[in-house]
């Protein structure tokens, strides 16, 4: 550390010199790189084997409703009436211990419709509903 005297008219003035600072901050960097780990070990675990069975059965409980661009429904591949829709997904649901659904509109349809869908699927006991986009399904 340094001090510098001013002139009369400004007193003493200090300045701090940091290089040692950073020398000692570099030390301690790579002292910490050193003792650390390359590589992080975890705990190993053991993933259960996926079943052509189980994904079906997957499948089979999926429900996914479409918004289709003229503003018709369809429950999987049932045409539905937005008069009947709420109805028909309480009888869907009511016995399902799963209450999940997917939406799906069609890319030329405003939001607008889509989300009267969600506020029917909502009202109806549905606890969460996902949205499907189109151009991300053809990605896969």
């Amino acid at each position: 550390m340094g001090i510098s005297l001013g002139s009369a008219r400004r007193g003493a003035m200090a300045e701090m010199n940091v290089v040692p600072l950073i020398d000692i901050l570099l030390v301690l960097l790579i002292i910490f790189m050193v003792i650390s780990p390359h590589v992080p070990a975890g705990l190993p675990a053991v993933l259960p084997a996926r079943t052509p069975e189980a994904d079906q059965l997957r499948r089979e409980d999926l429900v996914v409703v479409r918004v289709l661009a003229d503003g018709s429904l369809r429950i999987d591949s049932d045409a539905v009436p937005w008069q009947d829709f709420h109805g028909r997904l309480e009888d869907i649901f009511k016995t399902r211990a799963s209450r999940v659904a997917f939406v799906q509109g069609e890319s030329s349809l405003e939001f607008a419709v889509v989300a009267r869908a969600v506020d029917i699927m909502r009202g109806a006991g549905v606890t969460t509903v996902g949205l499907m986009i189109p151009e991300l399904e053809k990605a896969r």
